[in-house]
């Protein structure tokens, strides 16, 4: 069955289900429907498990953000969890430990989530308890000064991990002040700036019906949800709005062309991203990318690992890795290593690009890829989580849902002459550099 829905959300009437995939014999089933005011409701069967993932997903991410509101989407991300009218901070996580759930929230650049994981029983109270907090949060002055330096710390412990502070650096180096250069946490400075008037306007302008959708994975009844998911935004789904469609690139945000940029820091470790531009989400080579990625630098037969880690022994962690947004992605590397074997490591990252551009995969490489890949993906969508994730994810920021057998033929039909001219037009560009460690008044060149 094709991949796409018989209506787009956006065209779909409010009241109305369509099933966008069947399944086999109920599993795998997945359905959609949208409630007044453009709220959609999309669900995945798994009658074999005896739990259910529960999301909400807001199109609503950092970069949305200009620079009075900066880190604004994530200090709302701790403060939806303080209380409503109906619930202070502790009756929400008294209970979801009641019933041992998982309730937890993340922050991305284009979007957020806020999921909880129950047994099947529990999904009514998980229902209640998420949607509560995300349309009825009090955003009160005293939960803004308390989360204040909660983030603050949070800052300080991404600052302490070169290994997590350094794509941080590298999207500042790749995008420079655009909202997708800067950090999701916010800044030291920008997070002391934010109050509460400016972060309960962001609140209500953004997580709106139509911005919205909820995604729930496991042993449930598409219309027991819906009804559920009604009741608990009762009094918020009203009018004729549709459906927010899928965020789309136009004008893609410009990187600044290569350069490096050096984070001296007196490290044990050496830290190193050497990355270039690449392809935006809605790009049909993203199957070939991942191919690629795979193959250069995802495993432990990968050209990177093999060169830098097994042959050489001169870093632990080194890996290679794609990001993409709705305008522009990137596809870089990192490695960790001794700062004396720093160019050592980067004169190979930069050896391993040119001989990628210039040769491609070999026949062997692509068919290793592809297998890897293949694997990946069926293995990462084994529990209710990660199948929330995709069906929550593909609504809301892609025009389709492919199957899981579809992405496994896009990953097979993926053939080495594109592979290898997709990889020749990336890595040719000029890289960017950055780089953490014990290197004060020292020049990298890319």
């Amino acid at each position: 069955m094709s991949g796409a829905p018989a209506i787009a959300a956006a065209e779909q009437e409010p009241g109305s289900t369509v099933v966008l995939h069947p399944g086999i014999d109920g599993a795998g089933t997945v359905r959609r429907t949208v409630l007044p005011g453009g709220l959609r409701v999309v669900t995945e069967t798994m009658p074999t498990v005896r739990s259910v993932a529960f999301g909400i997903w807001a199109g609503i991410g950092s970069r949305d953000e200009d620079l009075a509101d900066a880190g604004a989407t994530h200090y709302l991300e701790h403060l939806l969890f303080k209380g409503t009218p109906r619930r202070s901070a502790l009756d929400i996580s008294a209970a979801m430990d009641a019933v041992g759930g998982d309730l937890n929230a993340f922050t991305a650049k284009e979007y957020t989530c806020y999921y909880a994981r129950v047994l099947d029983a529990d999904l009514p109270l998980a229902v209640d308890v998420v949607s509560d907090m995300v349309t009825s949060s009090l955003i009160e002055e005293a939960d803004v000064e308390a989360e204040r330096g909660v983030i603050l710390e949070e800052i300080s412990m991404r600052d302490d991990d070169p290994s997590d502070l350094i794509h941080d650096e590298f999207a500042i180096a790749m995008y420079g002040d655009a909202p997708l250069g800067r950090p999701i946490l916010g800044t030291v400075d920008t997070i002391n700036a934010l109050r509460r008037d400016g972060i309960a306007r962001y609140y209500h302008a953004h997580y709106r019906p139509p911005n919205l959708v909820v995604a729930v994975a496991g042993n449930v009844d598409h219309h027991r949800v819906v009804e559920l998911v009604g009741r608990a935004f009762e009094g918020h789904l009203s009018g004729a709005e549709r459906p927010a469609r899928p965020r789309v690139g136009g004008e893609p945000t410009p990187a600044l062309g290569g350069g490096a940029r050096v984070i001296a820091d007196d490290t044990e470790q050496a830290h190193l991203v050497l990355g270039v531009p690449a392809l935006a989400r809605h790009d049909d080579r993203r199957f070939a990318l991942g191919v690629f990625n795979a193959a250069f630098g995802g495993g432990m037969s990968s050209r990177l690992f093999q060169e830098i880690r097994e042959k050489r022994g001169l870093a632990y962690s080194v890996y290679s890795y794609t990001s993409q947004h709705c305008d522009t992605g990137s596809f870089g590397l990192y490695a960790g290593c001794q700062p004396a074997k720093v160019d050592e490591v980067l004169e190979i990252c930069r050896q391993e690009f040119a001989k990628a551009a210039a040769r491609g995969l070999s026949a062997e490489e692509l068919e290793r890829g592809k297998g890897q890949l293949r694997g990946s993906t069926v293995l990462g969508l084994e529990d209710t989580g990660s199948r929330m994730s995709r069906i929550g994810k593909s609504e809301l920021v892609y025009d389709s849902l492919l199957s899981v057998d579809e992405v496994l033929a896009r990953i097979d039909a993926v053939g080495l002459d594109e592979v290898n001219a997709l990889a020749r037009e990336l890595l040719e560009q000029r890289p960017t550099l950055t780089v953490i460690g014990p290197f004060e008044g020292r020049e990298f060149t890319v």
